[in-house]
């Protein structure tokens, strides 16, 4: 990030988090009016990853945009009962991301007029450049009711119908500890200083209000809004993503993923949902599986991706050509009422669980326009039949609406919501 001084900001070679190295495979900071103006429903891909995307839009970015390599989710929890300051720290944490994804430092930077005060800006991303920083925030359930029934902010009567409590699948072993949150912060960045670096200042600027329920580094995108390029694989070695929504077809977002002002409340029309899971893989039993088995799990070859039966990836699928167990036959929109979601996964390497195994898996994000008839369907015909649940266990669940995107520097998110 770049301070007030005009420096310009540094080359920095790309950095990772433990494990990072086992990934599978606009305006620079001072041109902040045009990238802040820009509209961040541009999904076109960037091609320095040091560039900006545009924060103000009709849509949040971190949605449609092209995928970074890096990811820092964290949910929160309201600590406040006090409309008026969750209000205050929407609209300070708007100003605050509007600043960090154009490559700047948050208010005055990592200096203080006051030598006792802290400062504005921890500062450990001085010098970075923007990184393709996105910032997309959600309301989660508990926001509008608490688990005791509480409508602590007077807007119980605004939650959106689509915004319901996940049901259990067969096969999740959910932790608490993991799962759920008043609201979620979704930062994505080429850069794991940059994501990291916007998470803790929205929770330092937050102390006293909110608090961090539990979050999620990620890295090695798992899917991509950009079919054209190449696409990832996720740490079981497959190609994931391929018919994926593209973040430039506006038809097939419009239908799938942005939330209609016919089809839900005012307030939220131009956003979506946003569900979040954490996969478990079971890595070590993954790896001593045959090579057979594991194209009959997924219903595609491992070295090309090509669906069973046919040659190449982007192929049409012939579903019958695969088991019925097989899990691209049973995600499919023609096994699923032509219900489609738009993922953004990334993979994950937490250390060990104690027993000598990986704890590492897949960090599953999936918007959609609603999830009773996107993730919900989909999810019960996986846990129901895949052949991948010998291999995978979903630890981890929360569900978000997510309001549109902040229009001006007037905006801030979810002023309908509190109108």
């Amino acid at each position: 990030m770049t301070d007030e001084t005009g420096t310009a900001p540094s080359r920095r070679a790309l950095i990772g988090w433990g494990g990072a190295g086992l990934a599978l495979g606009a305006a620079a900071a001072g041109g902040a009016a045009a990238a802040l103006s820009g509209g961040a429903d541009d999904t076109e891909a960037v091609a320095d990853s040091g560039a900006a995307v545009p924060f103000y839009g009709a849509h949040q970015a971190g949605i449609a945009t092209a995928v970074q390599d890096r990811l820092h989710f964290a949910a929160f929890d309201v600590t406040t009962d006090d409309r008026a300051e969750l209000i205050a720290l929407l609209k300070e944490w708007t100003k605050a991301a509007a600043r960090m994804t154009q490559g700047h430092a948050v208010g005055g930077g990592a200096v203080s007029d006051l030598a006792e005060a802290p400062p504005d800006d921890t500062g450990e991303a001085l010098g970075l450049k923007a990184s393709r920083l996105t910032l997309t925030i959600g309301f989660g359930p508990t926001l509008f009711e608490d688990r005791k029934g509480k409508d602590r902010f007077g807007i119980a009567d605004r939650r959106p119908e689509a915004l319901i409590d996940l049901p259990a699948f067969p096969g999740d072993n959910l932790d608490a500890a993991r799962s759920d949150g008043d609201l979620c912060v979704q930062a994505c960045a080429d850069d794991p200083q940059v994501a990291v670096h916007a998470i803790r200042n929205l929770a330092r600027i937050g102390m006293g209000k909110v608090a961090i329920r539990w979050s999620q580094l990620g890295f090695g995108k798992t899917s991509s809004t950009t079919p054209d390029a190449q696409t990832p694989r996720n740490m079981m070695g497959f190609k994931d993503g391929t018919r994926n929504i593209a973040g430039t077809d506006t038809a097939a977002l419009d239908k799938h993923v942005w939330v209609s002002g016919k089809a839900g409340p005012a307030w939220l029309a131009g956003g979506s949902y946003l569900v979040a899971r954490r996969i478990r893989m079971h890595i070590e039993t993954w790896d001593r599986t045959s090579l057979k088995e594991q194209e009959d799990v997924f219903g595609r070859d491992k070295g090309e991706g090509a669906p069973q039966g046919r040659q190449h990836e982007r192929d049409e699928p012939n579903l019958k050509a695969m088991l019925p167990t097989a899990h691209v036959r049973l995600a499919h929109p023609d096994s699923n009422g032509g219900a489609r979601i738009l993922r953004r996964g990334y993979s994950f390497t937490d250390g060990t669980d104690g027993l000598g195994r990986l704890d590492a898996g897949l960090f599953f994000l999936a918007y959609q326009h609603d999830v009773r008839d996107g993730f919900v369907p989909v999810q019960r015909g996986l846990a129901r039949s895949d052949a991948l649940n010998e291999y995978i266990q979903h630890v981890g669940s929360a569900l978000f609406a997510v309001p549109p995107g902040v229009r001006d520097a007037d905006d801030w998110w979810g002023r309908a919501l509190f109108s």
